[in-house]
């Protein structure tokens, strides 16, 4: 087989030059085949082929991998926080965030689609001015914005106030528990 330059591959005492090497690809495959190693965590098995044998035909033994022991972590891990979900803290902080956020997120929701409604169904009341060049649907789209501001501080204070410690301590003892888990330092 012949190169793109018209000469011989390969030949007797004519180096091949790099580019015509593809990059070193060969040098790296007789390199990967000498350094790979079963009990390797970098050694991906799947990739290796299935049913590998040992030299007399029976199958070889599944080999402990980095990733089954990850497995392992990340299912201590998961049921860390299964139980913390499970938890009363946990439970009060979610009721405390609900018992706010669903009374105003419907007081709001009622709020605005009352000035839509407003604002299509009966334009004459809408465009009824109360000082001056102002009417009642720049009052009531003004109110809107204000509404907002003070549905966002409300939230943030009842945050603040209800429910950031509790969150706070819980986040700690989660961390915790999830270093433990894991095998650290307790």
């Amino acid at each position: 087989m012949q190169s793109s330059n018209a000469r011989p591959r390969g030949s007797e005492g004519d180096a091949e030059s790099p580019a015509e090497n593809h990059d070193g690809l060969d040098a790296a495959r007789a390199e990967a085949s000498a350094g790979v190693r079963y009990d390797d965590p970098w050694y991906d098995e799947l990739a290796s082929g299935w049913g590998e044998t040992s030299g007399d035909g029976t199958p070889v033994a599944q080999v402990a991998t980095a990733r089954a022991e990850r497995e392992d972590r990340a299912a201590a891990t998961a049921d860390v926080y299964l139980e913390v979900q499970r938890s009363a803290a946990f439970q009060e902080v979610r009721s405390r965030y609900r018992r706010f956020v669903v009374p105003a997120g419907i007081g709001f929701f009622t709020w605005y689609v009352a000035y839509v409604v407003t604002a299509t169904s009966a334009p004459g009341l809408m465009a009824r001015p109360v000082a001056g060049a102002v009417n009642v649907a720049m009052v009531a789209g003004l109110g809107q914005f204000l509404t907002t501001f003070l549905l966002t501080w409300a939230y943030a204070r009842h945050a603040r106030l209800r429910r950031d410690r509790a969150a706070l301590e819980l986040r700690w003892d989660t961390q915790e528990l999830t270093r433990t888990a894991r095998g650290g330092a307790s």
